[in-house]
């Protein structure tokens, strides 16, 4: 399937290497109950919510509840109804820490707004998870605050940054640097990344 990527987008051969580690880093990530936690700004903070979304339920696949865990669903709550179960979607736990306003407004306003994402992996992070930091410089304070208290903790960190890779780059444990240096071109390139990686955990874990 990463040929597939390539192939559509021959950009990406220049960190093909990176994106395939990528995807096993967080199928490892899965497999020992962590979760992402992805951070970035302005469009990368958008990108950062379209990861979750298509983490959290179906992607390119439905994802039925398997009859186990229907089944032990029901036990503990019996009220729950056939029809209410065959709806849901099995989830990859993710989150972004922009989605808590106000946290991250009460911080701001009382502690320091560079910290925001920084405290909010404070309170999150467990060294089984992921921090993906998303920045087009590599440079975005907020963001290199999170990975720094994110490697404090334990966690591994993925960056997604552009072709310099700026001090991202340097934090992360493994960076993927799309070869642009434009800010629109690095998220176009960007976004088939984290779909490709999306659909590769994806496809692990829900065979069916």
């Amino acid at each position: 399937m990463l040929q597939d990527l390539i192939r559509r987008y021959p950009a990406l051969k220049a960190c093909e290497k990176e994106i395939g580690l990528a995807a096993e880093a967080w199928t490892r990530c899965y497999e020992r109950g962590g979760k992402l936690l992805v951070c970035g700004n302005g469009g990368s903070c958008a990108d950062g919510d379209h990861i979750v979304g298509e983490l959290m339920k179906g992607f390119l696949r439905k994802r039925p509840l398997s009859s186990s865990q229907r089944e032990a669903m029901k036990t503990r709550c019996p009220s729950l109804e056939e029809a209410f179960l065959d709806k849901l979607q099995g989830g990859l736990p993710a989150v972004s820490l922009s989605g808590f306003p106000a946290l991250n407004s009460a911080f701001s306003n009382d502690v320091d707004p560079s910290l925001v994402y920084a405290q909010a992996v404070m309170g999150l992070g467990r060294p089984e998870d992921i921090l993906v930091g998303i920045s087009t410089s590599g440079n975005s304070k907020n963001v290199a605050a999170a990975v720094q208290v994110a490697k404090g903790l334990g966690l591994t960190v993925l960056g997604l940054t552009g072709q310099n890779g700026g001090r991202l780059k340097a934090l992360a444990d493994l960076c993927i640097c799309v070869p642009q240096t434009e800010t629109f071109l690095i998220q176009e390139l960007h976004l088939p990344v984290y779909h490709y990686l999306c659909a590769e955990v994806e496809a692990h874990f829900f065979r069916s």
